[in-house]
C-alpha cells in the first residue's frame, strides 16, 4: 500500500495584500484609468486576499514591495524569459527544501531512508535543478532515484503521486519525496490581455511535500499514516484543447484561461466522476473530504454544481485560495495538510484541472 506519511507546505516570507497586487497588475497592464478600475474589479472578484511571492522584499523600517517587474512605460514587456528562469534558479530551492525537510520530519522518517525523489514544477526549469539541490541540501543517499514531472500545472500533484504509488508496488521498501514547488509571480504578463490579467490575478508561490512509503519502515512512521493512495484516475475533456494552455514566450510563460472552463466541468464531470467513484466501491455522497484544486472562485462553483455539493464541503479549498492564492501543482498540498490538520473524514478525493482539459482524481482512503 502507498501510505502518506506526512503532507508540509512552505511559504515566501513576505505576503502581498489584495491593495499591492491590484497597484502592481496596474502598473503593468493599464494604459489609462479606465483600464485601471476594471483590473481592480477583477482582483476583488478573485478570492484572493493575501498571497505570497518570492519577489517581494522588505528594507529594514520599510515597506513591502519588489523590484523585479518595472512599470510598463518603462519597460512594455517585463523581464525576459530568461531573467525569470534565473530568479526560479535561485528561488525554487529554498522554498522546495523547506517544504520537503518538514515532511521528512513529520514522517518520523530519516532523510538517509529517502529511496526516491519526485520533483514536481511548471514554472521553471534548469539542471542541475531543484532534485540536486534537495539531495545536497537534505543530505539524501548519493543514491536516490530521481524523477521530475513537468509543465502539467495544477493537477501534477496528483500526477505525482500517482507515480509514487507505482514506485512502492514495484518496490515495497521504497520511500519517495515528492515535492512541488511553485514561482507563479514570475510570470506575469505586461499589457492589457483580459485572460493573463486572470490568471495573473490568481496566481502565488509556494511548495508542498510528501512522503510516500510503501512497507512500513518503523512503527513511528506507520503511525503518523494520512492515509492510503487507493487509485487515481484521468478524463481528457473533448473539445477542450484551447481552454487552458500553459506556452513559453520571450517574456516569460504565458497562460490561457478561457472563460469556457466552468462550463466544461460542468458539462463532463458527473459522468466521469460517478463512473469512476462507482468502480471503486465510492460515490458522491460516501466523500469525506473534497480536496478540490481551488483554480479559482468559478471553477469550485462549477464542481458544486456538476455533483451536486453542499458549498460547506469546498469551505477548505476556498480559504486556500483566499489566502495563499493559486499556487498551481503545491496547491492541492496545502489543501491536504488542512484536512489533517482538522481531523478530516476520510475517504478524501482529489480533483484538479489542468491544460488539455484534464482532469486528474486521487482516492485516499
Amino acid at each position: 500500500m502507498a501510505r502518506i506519511l506526512s503532507v508540509a507546505s512552505a511559504f515566501p516570507p513576505h505576503l502581498a495584500s489584495m491593495e499591492m497586487s491590484t497597484y502592481y497588475a496596474q502598473r503593468m497592464s493599464c494604459r489609462d484609468d479606465g483600464e485601471a478600475e476594471k483590473v481592480a474589479k477583477l482582483y476583488r472578484r478573485t478570492g484572493v486576499d493575501t498571497r505570497g511571492s518570492v519577489l517581494l522584499e522588505q528594507p529594514e523600517s520599510g515597506a513591502i514591495t519588489q523590484s523585479f517587474y518595472p512599470p510598463m512605460t518603462a519597460e512594455p514587456q517585463g523581464p525576459t524569459t530568461l531573467d525569470r528562469n534565473s530568479r526560479f534558479a535561485r528561488d525554487a530551492p529554498p522554498l522546495a527544501c523547506q517544504a520537503a525537510r518538514e515532511a521528512i520530519r513529520q514522517s518520523g522518517m530519516e532523510a538517509d531512508q529517502i529511496t526516491h525523489l519526485v520533483i514536481v514544477t511548471c514554472t521553471g526549469f534548469n539542471s542541475p535543478g531543484v532534485d540536486i539541490e534537495l539531495i545536497e541540501r537534505l543530505s539524501l543517499p548519493p543514491t536516490t532515484q530521481r524523477i521530475q514531472i513537468g509543465f502539467m500545472g495544477c493537477h501534477a500533484l496528483i500526477n505525482a503521486m500517482r507515480t509514487a504509488r507505482g514506485l512502492v508496488a514495484a518496490d515495497p521498501e521504497a520511500c519517495v519525496l515528492v515535492c512541488c514547488v511553485e514561482l507563479c509571480s514570475l510570470h506575469y504578463q505586461y499589457g492589457y490581455d483580459v485572460q493573463r490579467i486572470v490568471s495573473g490575478a490568481l496566481f502565488a508561490d509556494g511548495a508542498a511535500a510528501m512522503i510516500v512509503a510503501g512497507s512500513p519502515q518503523t512503527s513511528a512512521a506507520d503511525s503518523r499514516a494520512h492515509g492510503v493512495i487507493a487509485a487515481t484516475g484521468s478524463y481528457l475533456i473533448p473539445d477542450s484543447r484551447d481552454a487552458m494552455t500553459w506556452t513559453i514566450g520571450d517574456h516569460g510563460f504565458q497562460m490561457t484561461l478561457a472563460a469556457t472552463v466552468p462550463g466544461f466541468v460542468e458539462r463532463y464531470l458527473p459522468g466521469f466522476l460517478d463512473g469512476w467513484l462507482r468502480s471503486h466501491g465510492e460515490s458522491i455522497d460516501s466523500i469525506g473530504g473534497w480536496a478540490v484544486h481551488p483554480g479559482g472562485v468559478r471553477v469550485l462553483q462549477a464542481v458544486e454544481n456538476a455533483v451536486g455539493l453542499d458549498p460547506q464541503k469546498l469551505q477548505t479549498s476556498r480559504r486556500v485560495l483566499r489566502e495563499h492564492g493559486n499556487m498551481s501543482s503545491a496547491t492541492l498540498g496545502v489543501v491536504l495538510e488542512e484536512f489533517e490538520r482538522a481531523g478530516t473524514a476520510r475517504p478524501w478525493l482529489l480533483l484538479g484541472f489542468g491544460p488539455g482539459l484534464e482532469v486528474e482524481v486521487a482516492l485516499i482512503r
